[in-house]
């Protein structure tokens, strides 16, 4: 579990194909804070990148690799990552840590496609398009996690919503990167997850 707070952006430093050629491994260089020095990267521990949640299997003072399927390739903007690509690191929550954002799972729902980001008085406010399936799921004033920060829903209107970035978090995450037309990876607010599933089964 996760909380949707960034702790630190990395940056890809090799990527390359393994298997049968339709997954692969990523290795990310940390970035030089205490978080990020320390145990953070030990083997075998999860860590959301970009709010996919994955498994150290190699790590060093200043870096960490992980092993990426060709399902969660195909389910997230992980596909497009390349040389130079910023990640959004977390790493998991540990009993008795504060949820200072949401409870976040690191299992992206889908991906939303980036509309526009505007000024407006000292933040930015981005749109985002979602797939027809996630829609229903996003609601005003409700949470959600974009490349693993966790948000604020501040409207919604069919298919497309916005969030405000204050200074402090652009500097601090990869929205510093991202333009019109890219696309983002979507975790929907848990409660609401849960909610449709119960729904599904009501009978009337």
């Amino acid at each position: 579990m996760f909380t949707g707070l960034i702790t630190g952006v990395g940056r890809i430093r090799a990527v390359s194909a393994i298997g049968n050629g339709q997954d692969a491994r990523f290795t990310i260089e940390t970035p030089a804070n205490e978080v990020w020095s320390g145990a953070q990267k030990k083997l075998g521990a999860s860590i959301a990148c970009s709010g996919v949640c994955l498994t150290v299997i190699e790590a060093g003072d200043d870096w960490f690799t992980v092993e990426v399927s060709a399902e969660t390739l195909s389910k997230t903007n992980l596909a497009d990552w390349r040389e130079g690509t910023l990640v959004n690191l977390e790493g998991s929550l540990r009993l008795g840590d504060e949820l200072g954002g949401h409870l976040v799972s690191g299992h992206v729902d889908g991906l939303a496609e980036v509309i526009s980001a505007t000024p407006e008085n000292g933040s930015v406010r981005w749109l985002f398009e979602l797939p027809a399936a996630l829609g229903p799921f996003v609601a005003a004033k409700g949470s959600i996690a974009i490349n693993g920060v966790s948000l604020t829903v501040n409207e919604v209107e069919g298919l497309r919503f916005g969030v405000n970035i204050i200074p402090h978090t652009a500097a601090h995450t990869n929205f510093s990167a991202l333009r019109p037309g890219d696309k983002v990876n979507v975790e929907i607010d848990m409660l609401a997850r849960y909610l449709a599933r119960q729904l599904s089964f009501k009978t009337n």
